[in-house]
């Protein structure tokens, strides 16, 4: 099934391996900025607003299997 992944900047080792250990190596992975945990409301909406576009463009580049999703 196609999908993204999003995460924070830190985690792209583990976000790599964890795909890959789950058979979702070519999984698209977007990162965004960290840290993210002592964030504002407002700093966390213009982390998201800064990967929305990256976001978007992942989602909307997926190939959907013939048959339909979650086929």
């Amino acid at each position: 099934m196609p999908g993204v992944f999003v995460a924070s900047a830190a985690f792209v080792e583990a976000a790599d391996a964890q795909a890959a250990s789950l058979g979702f190596s070519a999984i698209a992975s977007v990162f965004t900025s960290h840290p993210i945990q002592d964030r504002t409301d407002d700093e966390m909406r213009a982390y998201a607003d800064a990967a929305f576009g990256e976001i978007t463009a992942a989602i909307t580049s997926l190939t959907v299997p013939a048959g339909g999703p979650g086929v």
